[in-house]
């Protein structure tokens, strides 16, 4: 398991917060680690924004990927179908496929009209 690297996690951090945001949707600002020990993932709500914190050290590159991902869904309170379509166009936008591979086609059954309402 390679170490995840900050650069690649702030990289991915600036993606999906400009993705939210073009969809009119809160862009969280992220953050690592968590302040709280022994978990993964953690969301703070301040006003209109959020701050979503992962842990990076000792976990592989697509679990840390999935909790950025799941934490823009969070912090934006969106549920089904909303949230599936928007997971899908944040994962197109990392360039990661449904598979976990670069260059794929965003998550399987992804809408055609990938708009999030």
């Amino acid at each position: 398991m390679d170490p995840v690297n900050s650069l690649d996690f702030a990289s991915a951090a600036r993606t999906l917060t400009r993705a939210a945001r073009r969809r009119g949707l809160v862009g969280p600002s992220f953050r690592c680690p968590p302040r709280l020990v022994g978990v993964d993932r953690s969301i703070r709500r301040r006003g209109n924004g959020a701050v979503v914190s992962v842990r990076l050290r000792g976990r592989p590159w697509p679990a840390v990927l999935a909790d950025m991902v799941e934490g823009v869904v969070a912090a934006n309170r969106l549920g089904p179908p909303q949230a599936d379509r928007l997971r899908a166009e944040l994962w197109e936008s990392l360039g990661v496929g449904a598979t976990g591979a670069p260059g794929g086609s965003g998550a399987p059954d992804a809408a055609a009209d990938t708009r999030v309402a």
